[in-house]
């Protein structure tokens, strides 16, 4: 019970934006809980891997480099995680809420009974009392994220059962270097002491990758509508105004259900998660499966005929009016005072 533990994925001998920033928070929620912050490494060319991760304030990597570890697969994958689990009796496990975490996630934590909770929006330590029994708990894990749709956002909290489980998604916390030169330690793990030949029975025979088009996570200026936009023919303006300003254009799940705009470019809780300079949100109501995606933007800019509009209590400065009239106006005015 001595830990924060952090599972990393790699690909190609990288880690995983997602994983750096479970590190970054894992090692404020280390400090916190006064225990060690420690990362398990699994796959195949491992070598000098702790370079990426001590940085982050990493105190103890386990490493796991083994050909048979790599790409992902379950099974070994879990066997791995559930095994040092149970012996290093870790207080906090973070993974991505990613294909591999999803998968990998619930598996582990049915194995060992400690319960986990999905796409959490935010991570924090505090206190709870049990109003049954008048227990009072100390130093517990806070898991928040949106339920019930989306309608209230639920702080969830595991008493008894340990490791407390939870996954993130990529974007939703920040990533940030601890110390450049911070040390930790490196453990080798055995992979043979912890698999079975039945741990191996699947193989990856070939695999086809095929990287997004579009890396909104990335953009400084995201100009995204919602589906007060109108039409697929109206995010036409807010490609015009993306390309002026030099970013990009995202979407709420509304408009891409409706066919306005690609799902690579949705944000939101069932999208990706962004923090841009600017978010510019056209004709978006502003309900939390959206916001969750986008509260962090450092200027929120709302237009929308409708001046109640949820979105506007995010927003620094709201224009109320129709987005067809405002966009144009707010091109030609960037063009003719812009060098």
């Amino acid at each position: 019970m001595n830990s924060v533990f952090v599972y990393c994925e790699i690909e190609e001998g990288t880690v995983a934006d997602v994983s750096l920033e479970l590190l970054t928070k894992g090692r404020a929620l280390a400090t916190k809980l006064g225990v060690k912050l420690e990362a398990i490494a699994l796959g195949e060319g491992l070598k000098n891997i702790e370079k990426q991760v001590f940085p982050y304030g990493v105190d103890v990597l386990w490493v796991g480099d083994d050909a048979r570890l790599a790409p992902y697969t379950t099974l070994p994958h879990t066997k791995m995680l559930v095994r040092l689990f149970d012996a290093e009796k870790p207080q906090v496990a973070l993974m991505g809420a990613t294909s591999v975490g999803r998968d990998l996630g619930p598996r582990v934590s049915s194995a060992l009974h400690s319960g986990l909770t999905a796409d959490c929006t935010s991570l924090e330590i505090g206190e709870y009392t049990d109003a049954k029994s008048g227990k009072k708990y100390e130093n517990l894990l806070y898991q928040i994220r949106p339920a019930f749709g989306g309608n209230i956002v639920a702080t969830i909290v595991n008493p008894e059962c340990r490791p407390q489980m939870a996954t993130v998604r990529e974007g939703v916390m920040k990533k940030e270097i601890f110390n450049l030169q911070y040390q930790g330690e490196v453990k080798k793990l055995n992979v043979d002491e912890y698999l079975d030949d039945t741990d191996l029975v699947v193989k990856v025979i070939e695999r086809h990758m095929e990287k997004s088009k579009v890396n909104i996570k990335a953009a400084p200026i995201i100009v995204a509508g919602g589906y007060g936009v109108g039409s697929k023919e109206n995010f036409n303006l807010l490609y015009e105004l993306a390309a002026v300003l030099g970013g990009e254009v995202g979407a709420s799940r509304a408009a891409v259900d409706a066919g306005f705009c690609e799902h690579e470019r949705q944000i939101g809780q069932t999208g990706t998660t962004v923090r841009p300079k600017l978010y510019i949100a056209c004709g978006i109501s502003g309900q939390i499966q959206h916001t969750a995606g986008m509260e962090e933007s450092s200027m929120v800019i709302a237009i929308n005929t409708d001046a109640n509009a949820p979105i506007n209590k995010f927003a620094d400065y709201v224009i109320t009016g129709d987005l067809n009239v405002v966009i144009p106006k707010m091109i030609q005015y960037y063009k003719k005072n812009s060098k």
